[in-house]
């Protein structure tokens, strides 16, 4: 018995010794670089088992899909009328323009915002890379999302010498205008993974746009994850861009600003680009009532005008046609919506829902924690607050909700 007693001490001095090094090992930087996005993408794929699924969850109280959308959305003002053609040019688009490529680089884990940010700015002399961009506006490595008001954010603040616009309700002329008067543009769009990226399936991803050519009806796309000078058809380009409320950052230097505001034609406005985008998402629901992609984006553009319950509906109807999980990880309208009627234990099944496959989902955690005060539990939101601040410590609302509450982070 003492000798049984004897081995099993010597094997559990052996497992400490050998987990010890493991652990040392891996505070290595170069080891831990190349074992942390593996062991992530791991945990991705075990979290899709115990939580499986491949759309968010449909609202407590769905409504039913209408049969005229007209009813859900006001008639067009005069000004997003008017405007028929609103990026007129002096002489007719070339039928193929190619800007000169940026030293290119591919991204890091999750981070193919800041990279993609990284090339547009790269345009203009600045010489830095994505990791000085992703250590202001994503310092965890596991955060696996940049919005475009992140990516605003650090042009304006890091980038004094440069302009920024961002506008949503694009379109591919207007993508074509902006190459042809010499501008690279950043949009968004969807994009699926492989099944060994954390489960594979639907996400969201970044291209710099550089270039196009009518005859193969194709633009040329700056993508961090696939390479350089890589072709995307119009219309794969635009199929995926829908997902996104075909959102569009432009930099450009602050002696143009006047060409990019001609260019914009009555999108420079941002009231009046976003209620032609609410037009446009109504356009596209008469023409395909099921699209789900289409009532977010309805419900996007109410939210811009704070009319909450109309777009809470539209969410609603986003959320029964069906929506990737993924989507909340990258816009958080749902969130808001239902936080604004509302409708807390909504926002507390979606936000968990998210925080199941992507616990660092920081704009989860903060509205979690705003539907747990809602509902009577302040400790719940504390603990998100500073979860979200762990995440990214620089992120105000989270700091403000901690404020809010009377404690420190």
């Amino acid at each position: 018995m003492r000798e049984r007693f004897a081995w099993l001490g010597r094997f559990a001095l052996g497992a400490l010794i050998i987990g010890l090094l493991v652990f040392l090992i891996y505070q290595i930087p170069a080891v831990r670089n190349q074992l942390e996005w593996r062991l992530d993408a791991a945990a991705g794929i075990v979290r899709g088992w115990i939580y499986p699924g491949d759309t968010l969850p449909t609202p407590s109280t769905p409504m039913a899909l209408p049969t005229q959308s007209a009813t859900r959305t006001p008639t067009p003002t005069a000004s997003a009328e008017v405007e028929a053609t609103p990026f007129p040019t002096p002489t007719p688009l070339p039928s193929s323009v190619r800007l000169p490529t940026p030293n290119y680089e591919k991204q890091d884990w999750n981070n193919c915002g800041p990279a993609a940010l990284a090339l547009g700015l790269r345009f203009y002399g600045w010489t830095g890379d994505q990791f000085d961009i992703s250590s202001l506006i994503k310092p965890d490595r596991g955060d696996k999302n940049v919005s475009v008001s992140e990516l605003v954010y650090y042009v304006r603040t890091q980038a004094g010498w440069l302009g920024v616009v961002d506008r949503v309700g694009g379109d591919l002329e207007l993508l074509k205008n902006f190459l042809a008067n010499g501008f690279a543009v950043i949009v968004e769009k969807s994009f699926e993974l492989d099944p060994d990226q954390g489960g594979g399936g639907w996400t969201g991803h970044y291209l710099l746009l550089t270039g196009y050519d009518d005859a193969e009806q194709a633009f040329v796309s700056q993508d961090t994850y696939h390479g350089p000078d890589r072709w995307i058809s119009y219309q794969e380009l635009d199929d995926g861009w829908r997902a996104f409320n075909r959102v569009f950052i432009v930099i450009h230097p602050l002696d143009r600003a006047g060409e990019v505001e001609a260019l914009l034609g009555a999108d420079a406005d941002e009231d009046t680009n976003r209620q032609r985008a609410l037009e446009a998402a109504r356009l596209e629901i008469e023409a395909d009532a099921e699209n789900a992609f289409a009532w977010a984006n309805m419900g996007a553009n109410l939210l811009y005008f704070e009319r909450y319950s109309e777009a809470a509906e539209a969410y609603d109807t986003a959320l029964t046609l069906g929506l990737p999980w993924r989507y909340t990880r990258h816009q958080f309208g749902p969130y808001i919506a239902y936080f604004n009627v509302g409708r807390f234990e909504d926002v507390i099944t979606l936000t968990e829902t998210t925080l199941h496959r992507a616990p660092k989902a920081e704009e989860a955690l903060l509205w979690h924690g705003w539907a747990s005060f809602q509902l009577g539990d302040v400790q719940t939101a504390i603990d998100d607050f500073r979860a979200a601040l762990r995440v990214k410590p620089s992120y105000n609302d989270a700091l403000y909700g901690l404020e809010f509450l009377g404690v420190g982070p």
